[in-house]
């Protein structure tokens, strides 16, 4: 169902959620976070359709905010607030709200977004394009526990990485971090089954793509280790290389979906290594709300550095572990996983 509301308010579009929520008759949904997408109106289609995906692990309220800029000074000053209220199969499970703000509505899009967050409910926002600079002060930031960002959509996606370390607080995310868990996973637990010491590291990948450079600095930050960051053709990361006494430990996936994990006195062997879709990232995203320590050391290490030579063992602290300190240099599961 979908009801559509023009120069409206806040007050009106909570009524609107409550009578579709009567007309097809289930007065009380479960829900059990907010997530405000902050997008423009070219990437609201793919960004709601994500967010759909994703709510069927977590049910939520949807709220899709799109500022409409317009060009001219006269349509600027009048301020509007325009809503799409959409419950039912059309809002994937939960509720969904369009809101589209005009004018100086622009500038003060927590005060509509503030009296639509469910109640005593956690509030994720994600800007899955146009970033701001400092999520955790952003007046829509601010009223969230957890800020995603998306590196990749940047135009410059590995210099933003600097600016995502300068300005981090606790609560930040971006799915190029998210995108390497399951490379993360596998190399900690390639690295548990052999008591070898870590040398060195190569990440190989696209140029652009700052997933790369996040697990490399993943590499040299636990690892204590020099990292270097080559380029390939893609598609996305193709391979990492870890230097060993004993030999090399490769991952290598050159085609986006297959991968082969070699390791000397052990027969290769294929590990399921697919590149995910935006919804399986920020499903994996809402499944935690807490500050990623792991994520906010890594991405301070610092792009810079990468290719750098190791720091010395009494400057650089052994990876923490949930039991006693291990005998090698490796990655924890824990740290790995999120």
């Amino acid at each position: 169902m979908k009801i559509d509301l023009t120069d409206t308010t806040a007050s009106k579009i909570n009524n609107a959620l409550v009578q579709g929520r009567r007309a097809i008759g289930t007065p009380a949904i479960g829900m059990v976070l907010t997530l405000v997408i902050v997008t423009d109106e070219e990437h609201a289609y793919d960004a709601l359709k994500a967010a759909n995906e994703a709510s069927r692990e977590h049910p939520s309220r949807k709220l899709v905010v799109i500022k409409r800029v317009s060009r001219s000074p006269r349509d600027r000053a009048q301020a509007r607030l325009d809503a799409e209220v959409r419950v039912g199969t059309s809002a994937g499970t939960g509720e969904t709200v369009v809101l589209r703000l005009y004018g100086e509505v622009i500038d003060h899009a927590q005060s509509v977004v503030l009296p639509l967050l469910l109640p005593d409910a956690p509030v994720v926002v994600w800007w899955p394009v146009n970033s701001p600079l400092h999520p955790a002060k952003d007046p829509l930031g601010v009223l969230a526990q957890r800020r995603v960002t998306d590196t990749y959509a940047a135009e410059e996606p590995v210099s933003e990485l600097a600016a995502r370390a300068a300005n981090y607080a606790p609560g930040d995310t971006d799915l190029a971090w998210t995108r390497i868990t399951p490379w993360r996973s596998m190399l900690a637990a390639a690295l548990d089954q052999q008591a070898v010491e870590v040398t060195g590291a190569e990440v190989e990948g696209e140029g652009y793509n700052p997933s790369g450079e996040l697990l490399a600095m993943w590499l040299a930050d636990r690892l204590g280790v020099r990292a270097r960051r080559t380029v390939s053709e893609g598609p996305g990361l193709t391979a990492v290389r870890l230097e060993t006494k004993d030999g090399v430990i490769t991952l290598d996936r050159p085609d986006g979906s297959l991968a082969k994990l070699t390791m000397k006195g052990q027969p290769d062997r294929a590990v399921a290594l697919k590149r995910r879709e935006t919804a399986e990232l920020l499903a994996e995203e809402l499944r935690r709300l807490d500050p990623d320590d792991i994520y906010e050391s890594a991405l301070k290490y610092g792009v810079d550095r990468l290719g750098e030579a190791a720091p010395a063992p009494e400057e650089k602290a052994a990876p923490a572990s949930e039991e006693k300190p291990a005998p090698k240099k490796s990655p924890s599961k824990k740290a790995a996983a999120k």
